[in-house]
């Protein structure tokens, strides 16, 4: 749910060929949402379960499981950035994203090639490329946004790795004003549920407040951004659904409320949050409370340097493994 007020917009993580045209088209049209996200898992699930893909899947026979999933994707995404299309006209977002080949996520010009090929096949100027925060991914990040692609740097855990994407992504919208281009987007996605996943066990045998250390991570994070004071970069926070009934359906949508900043979701966590919105910025935090909260973890042990380095090996397995799951299902 955009809201003109301080530029908060509302993503929909998912993606589905029968879906974009008709509860899709809805939520658009509705002011539910204003941009949408897509990732190898997403596709793997609506492929392999929606009989709206059957026909296209025998027309792309005796093509290889990667040909396939690219066709389909590049169909999909390209349709979403249509139907999203009068919003970035607008100047609402209307973003659509897709996300290269996780396996070439420590090549860097494998990476820049492949994003490149594919904003040039879709062929829709709202479409932003996925490319994950790795030493070689920065690079990629600069090379494609200096040729005005935009870009959502992905799979971010670290303040390190924000600040990396914030260097990258300035260079490369700095080389594209020089050769007279116009504006280029990128946003810097910091996913939030993972580390609560990840230490909230530890943290409740341990007395310490639990589900806030990914809050407090992302609100430092969003504070080193909106102080870096370059218009055309934004936070975004993913992985912001839930697991279990534990915690609010849009627990990290409402505790991460602010201006300039986008959420992206899956459909139940933004039904949930629409239901009664939020008016009002929760941030930025303070950063007396966010560095007082980081120095408890310290001081029982943790060490976020660690929590950082298992998080992100442990995401780019994931994305790489459910990459290889998809296309062996449709090989």
């Amino acid at each position: 749910m955009f809201n003109r007020d301080i530029s908060f917009s509302l993503w929909l993580d998912f993606i589905e060929r029968n879906f974009l045209e008709n509860e899709f088209r809805d939520l658009i049209d509705s002011g539910i949402i204003n941009g949408a996200t897509s990732n190898p898992a997403i596709f793997a699930n609506a492929i392999t379960t929606s009989q709206a893909y059957k026909e296209q899947l025998i027309e792309l026979e005796g093509l290889s499981a990667k040909e396939k999933y690219e066709a389909i994707a590049i169909k999909d995404i390209k349709r979403a950035a249509q139907l999203l299309r009068p919003l970035y006209d607008d100047g609402n977002d209307g973003y659509i994203s897709i996300e290269v080949d996780p396996a070439l996520c420590h090549d860097a010009n494998g990476t820049f090639e492949e994003g490149k090929r594919l904003f040039k096949t879709i062929d829709e100027p709202n479409v932003m490329i996925k490319v994950p925060a790795t030493d070689e991914g920065y690079g990629a990040m600069t090379r494609l946004m200096e040729i005005g692609i935009p870009v959502n740097a992905t799979l971010i855990f670290s303040p390190a790795q924000a600040k990396e994407c914030l260097k990258a992504m300035k260079i490369g919208i700095n080389n594209w004003a020089n050769y007279g281009g116009g504006l280029v987007q990128g946003v810097v996605s910091v996913f939030v549920s993972r580390f609560d996943r990840e230490l909230d066990a530890s943290l409740e045998e341990k007395g310490i407040e639990v589900s806030k250390t990914g809050i407090y991570n992302a609100g430092k994070i969003y504070r080193m951004i909106e102080r870096n004071h370059t218009p055309s970069i934004r936070a975004l926070f993913a992985s912001t659904g839930v697991k279990g009934d534990r915690l609010p359906t849009d627990y990290y949508v409402r505790e991460l409320f602010g201006s300039r900043l986008v959420n992206t979701a899956p459909l139940e966590t933004i039904m949930a949050y629409t239901k009664n919105p939020e008016n009002e910025a929760i941030l930025p935090l303070s950063s007396k409370v966010i560095n007082d909260y980081f120095k408890k973890l310290e001081d029982n042990g943790i060490c976020m340097d660690t929590i950082y380095a298992k998080l992100l090996e442990d995401g780019l397995k994931a994305f790489i493994d459910s990459f290889d799951a998809m296309l062996s299902k449709i090989k």
